[in-house]
């Protein structure tokens, strides 16, 4: 449904775009740009002045007039269109966006509004991610991670060869605490899930009957200032 917004409530619509988190584009029918907020000005590095009357082919580049004639005939027949898209900034750095295209009633009633978010971030955020996760799976150390009441969430493969767990999903029916139960251990995962972090050398005797030293570090799983859990890692020494 298109929105109409009478002249005399133009400065509230302004105020409204002037607090949204995404970039927002207004063009004609053609796909001339009539409105920018400020987060698009900061996203493309171009003032209001720079880009009133300019295509919005200019920002996304590939959105020719033919291409947006199809647009606004699509948007007859759905509430808004979403696509993928390589938007360009003024110095011609180029970054992956999400964007979504509705119409509006604010000049005309075909107007056209660009909503545009910046996923580039969230894609290196979720690339770092996928790396510290293959970091993780194979780092020779064992690592694991639990929940406040001990039961374990996560670990890698050192830790389930040097638990004899046979993998992941067996893992997690167990708590923490069946495996590190040699003093003072149960003392420091309590310390843990308050916010302290040990170090703590301790001697254990493997299947084979042969005694070790092993060094176990123990800290606070935090989300922001809340403690979720406790992670930690497991090490021979050597």
């Amino acid at each position: 449904m298109a929105l109409f917004i009478p002249k005399d409530r133009k400065s509230l619509f302004r105020q409204f775009l002037t607090g949204m988190y995404d970039a927002v584009v207004i063009t004609d029918p053609n796909g001339y740009i009539l409105e920018i907020n400020p987060r698009a000005e900061e996203y493309f590095g171009y003032i209001i002045d720079e880009v009133i009357d300019k295509p919005i082919g200019n920002l996304i580049p590939g959105l020719s007039s033919e291409l947006v004639q199809r647009i606004r005939q699509g948007l007859a027949e759905q509430r808004h269109i979403v696509i993928d898209a390589n938007c360009k900034a003024k110095l011609g750095n180029k970054f992956q966006s999400e964007v979504t295209i509705s119409d509006i009633d604010l000049m005309d009633p075909d107007d056209l509004v660009f909503t545009i978010r910046n996923v580039e971030r969230r894609r290196q955020v979720n690339d770092m991610l996928r790396a510290k996760e293959s970091a993780f799976s194979i780092c020779p150390i064992a690592l694991f991670a639990c929940d406040l009441e001990g039961k374990l969430t996560e670990c890698n493969q050192a830790f389930l060869e040097m638990m004899d767990i046979s993998n992941e999903e067996e893992a997690r029916k167990h708590n923490v605490s069946e495996y590190l139960y040699d003093d003072p251990l149960p003392l420091q995962i309590a310390k843990a899930k308050e916010g302290e972090k040990s170090v703590t050398g301790i001697v254990a005797e493997n299947d084979d009957g042969i005694t070790e030293e092993l060094e176990v570090i123990l800290a606070p799983n935090k989300q922001g200032r809340k403690i979720k859990g406790v992670v930690g890692s497991i090490q021979k020494v050597k």
